[in-house]
């Protein structure tokens, strides 16, 4: 099982997004059969296994185990990741491009960045898998509490030094140097997953 799958495909896509499905994906973290699942979320056997066949068709479940009872063979099967994400490339034409946003600052922007990383590396991944090769990435998460807009001002400032920097630095264009793509952002913590902003 993967940890994170993602969806391109527009079909798979809303496959997925059906909340019966989504909750059979969800009860498939580990492997079980169509009579489980349909005594957990109270279904009758057949829908349950009407919804796994879909699934199975989008290969987003897969067989993890089979049983012999008497005459008869019980599959179990498991979701493949164990969580999924849907790419813009399933939406088309219209999937969010951040060359369509002008304002840089913008929430906008910041979020059509954030689809072009799922889409970029979705390709990468795909091709690291296909040749056995790890994927060479970095990510760092934290949370910074600035005491003023005047610090979050200076801060912005140093760091995109430090990054201009650094890129100026190990920035090469020499024969058989790889590029990468470095996307720094930032923004504010929503209310429900700060606790002290909640509070006030």
């Amino acid at each position: 099982m993967q940890t994170v799958e993602v969806i391109d495909d527009p079909s798979t896509a809303i496959c997925a997004l059906d909340p019966i499905r989504s909750r059979i994906l969800a009860e498939l973290s580990e492997p079980a059969s169509a009579a489980t699942l349909a005594a957990r979320i109270g279904l009758p056997r057949q829908k349950v296994n009407y919804h796994l066949r879909t699934l199975e068709e989008h290969h987003l479940v897969c067989i993890a185990e089979t049983r012999q009872w008497g005459g008869l063979t019980e599959r179990l099967l498991v979701a493949t990741a164990a969580s999924y994400v849907v790419s813009p490339g399933a939406m088309g034409p219209v999937a969010v491009d951040p060359a369509r946003t002008q304002d840089r600052l913008s929430a906008q922007y910041l979020i059509a960045l954030g689809a072009r990383i799922v889409s970029e590396v979705k390709r990468l991944l795909q091709r690291s898998t296909e040749t056995s090769k790890r994927l060479p990435a970095l990510s760092i998460d934290t949370v910074i509490h600035f005491r003023s807009a005047a610090d979050r001002a200076r801060f912005t400032e140093e760091l995109t030094r430090a990054v201009n920097g650094l890129v100026s630095r190990y920035h090469s264009k020499t024969p058989g140097s790889r590029a990468h793509r470095v996307v720094l952002v930032a923004h504010p913590l929503p209310a429900s997953l700060n606790p002290e902003e909640s509070n006030q």
